[in-house]
């Protein structure tokens, strides 16, 4: 299914643009070792996340292309899980191959999202905006999507 989604302003906190001192250069960036150790080798992409709010449609969770338990990747926060699912991004005309990005709800315990938004990893795209809209396709088997309320 390819569905459309706003991007949308976030936390800054994966980017490290939100001036959080706890995560110099970033949540993402300091994850990155901790990954890459396990298999996923997020180098290559940009190191931070692009807020997409794909409401009226919500998510479900199908098979993970990535799933790790238990990273204890901050002295701040306890230990979390992250999800990793296949995404493909389409922007003027252009195609951008790339993961979402989903910490667990269940040991996230700081800068929670609302159920709308996805959190995209992606190469940099040059041009991209706040208000923008994209289309992102993701395969059936990792995630569904459904108008919210139905």
């Amino acid at each position: 299914m390819r569905i459309k989604g706003v991007i949308s302003q976030g936390h800054g906190v994966a980017s490290g643009n939100s001036g959080d001192v706890r995560y110099p250069g970033g949540t993402l960036n300091q994850q990155l070792p901790y990954f890459k150790e396990r298999g996923l080798d997020l180098s290559t992409f940009y190191p931070g996340t692009i807020n997409l709010d794909i409401a009226p449609y919500s998510f479900e969770l199908g098979q993970p292309k990535h799933f790790f338990r238990a990273i204890d990747w901050s002295s701040y926060i306890p230990a979390e899980n992250f999800y990793f699912f296949d995404v493909v991004a389409h922007f003027e005309g252009k195609r951008f191959e790339g993961l979402i990005y989903m910490p667990d709800p269940e040991t996230k315990v700081e800068h929670e999202q609302k159920n709308s938004i996805l959190e995209l990893i992606l190469p940099k795209i040059d041009g991209l905006s706040y208000g923008n809209i994209i289309e992102i396709e993701v395969p059936d088997s990792q995630m569904s999507f459904q108008i919210l309320g139905k």
